[in-house]
């Protein structure tokens, strides 16, 4: 049985603290009034968009006090929903292993448990800030306004499907949805342990098929609520499987540094470098496969020049362009590069750069998805974003070592055990 180690214990309780500390300071520090927000732009060029006109200007002050009051927001909202949906994307790659009954993963399936356990708190995060925000507390959906649906057409035509009861409705269908199917393949796999059962084999193997069914339409409809109708203007028919890329490239990124971690702290013994070369081979393909989806929807929407959707492109790259195009080296040509060469794949330090690279860039694809309309050119990389990523990253941390911590760290009676553990590539 593994037992989490008090140093890790105590780096997430730090790091949930420290990250707390510094998303209170980050909602402290906004501006409490559209006259602070006058002062802040006549005094400094802090925000390189703002000239002297726009300090004495009303309506630009007003539009700049509402994004700096979304800052905060925006940021616990985008690291909340990045590590929910990397525990989707580690128990959807989960799911597809039950349900190819693929023989050289099932060493693995603990791990992937582990993390996949973060889902349900994870999912109740999420949906508190989606709460918070139909009540009004912050302006990170504008469609919930009332009066910006008056005033515009475009977005009053859609409020037969964007409507705040359907909104919060659709989004517990998700969480929950989620949360049932990974709690129903966690019991099924901790009752094999006690003697091996093909009902319940059989039972995993639908489960696994009904959930990807399941979550490949929810995935799709999670990604265009919770982050393409924050652009509500834009539609992109490539977004579901664009979001999809970036949360299952994570989650298995995340497996593989979980791994890597445990092997080195003298667990999980019978990992070799085939499994982790087959966890990095996956990290090295779904990376091709997110920048394929990355220029396609780019390309596609740039070349027709249809201004209700090249604006959305417009506005990250006139506005973020460091952190948009900077997404291309970091979740795309480094990994690449760094994974290319067979070797490298079973080198645990190498693979562990190419993760944390991965991972950071993903982080930043979520924040030029959430950022721009939401923050629009008022962002920054301060203690909210910073404290944000700290606060859910901790607790993300605590939950799959302490689920870890619940059973084997290997599925004892899993049918295709013995054909994992001698499995070389």
């Amino acid at each position: 049985m593994y037992t989490i180690s008090k140093n890790l214990k105590l780096t997430a309780i730090i790091l949930m603290v420290v990250g707390a500390i510094g998303l209170i300071y980050g909602f402290i520090n906004v501006p409490s009034s559209v006259e602070e927000v006058h002062e802040i732009l006549a005094s400094s060029d802090a925000h390189g968009h703002a000239d002297e006109a726009h300090a004495h200007d009303d309506e630009h002050a007003e539009h700049v006090f509402h994004q700096l009051q979304n800052k905060p927001w925006a940021s616990i909202y985008t690291a909340a929903l990045f590590f929910f949906l990397i525990a989707a994307g580690a128990l959807a790659f989960y799911a597809i292993q039950n349900a190819a009954q693929a023989g050289w993963s099932p060493i693995l399936f603990r791990v992937m448990e582990g993390i996949s356990a973060y889902i349900f708190p994870g999912g109740v995060i999420v949906f508190v800030l989606l709460v918070l925000s139909s009540l009004h507390l912050n302006h990170l959906f504008i469609w919930m306004d009332a009066d910006v649906v008056a005033h515009d057409e475009i977005i009053a035509n859609k409020t037969g499907y964007l409507n705040i009861p359907f909104f919060l409705i659709r989004a517990a269908i998700y969480i929950v949805g989620w949360a049932f199917f990974y709690s129903r393949l966690r019991k099924n796999s901790i009752k094999l342990d006690e003697g091996f059962d093909p009902a319940l084999f059989k039972k995993n193997f639908k489960l696994s098929a009904g959930f990807l069914v399941f979550f490949i339409v929810t995935e799709s409809m999670l990604s265009w609520d919770f982050i393409m109708s924050i652009d509500t203007h834009w539609f992109s028919t490539l977004f579901g499987w664009f979001v999809f890329a970036s949360m299952f490239v994570s989650g298995i990124t995340v497996i593989a540094l979980v791994t890597l971690y445990l092997k080195s702290k003298g667990y999980l013994e019978q990992v070799n470098n085939s499994h982790i070369h087959d966890l990095a081979k996956f990290m090295f393909g779904i990376s091709i496969f997110w920048e394929y989806l990355w220029f396609s929807q780019f390309l596609l929407i740039w070349y027709a020049n249809i201004p209700e959707e090249a604006v959305y492109y417009v506005q990250r790259i006139e506005q973020y362009p460091l952190l948009f195009f900077g997404t291309f080296f970091l979740n795309f040509l480094l990994p690449m590069l760094i994974l290319i060469n067979t070797e490298f794949k079973r080198i645990p330090w190498i693979v562990s750069l190419a993760g944390v690279i991965i991972l950071v860039g993903h982080y930043i694809n979520f924040y030029v998805m959430i950022m721009p309309g939401t923050v629009g050119e008022s962002w920054s990389f301060g203690a909210a974003e910073i404290g944000s990523v700290l606060l859910i990253g901790g607790l993300f941390l605590y939950v799959i070592f302490n689920a870890l911590t619940k059973a084997p760290l290997v599925a004892k009676n899993f049918p295709l055990l013995k054909e994992s553990k001698h499995f070389h590539y």
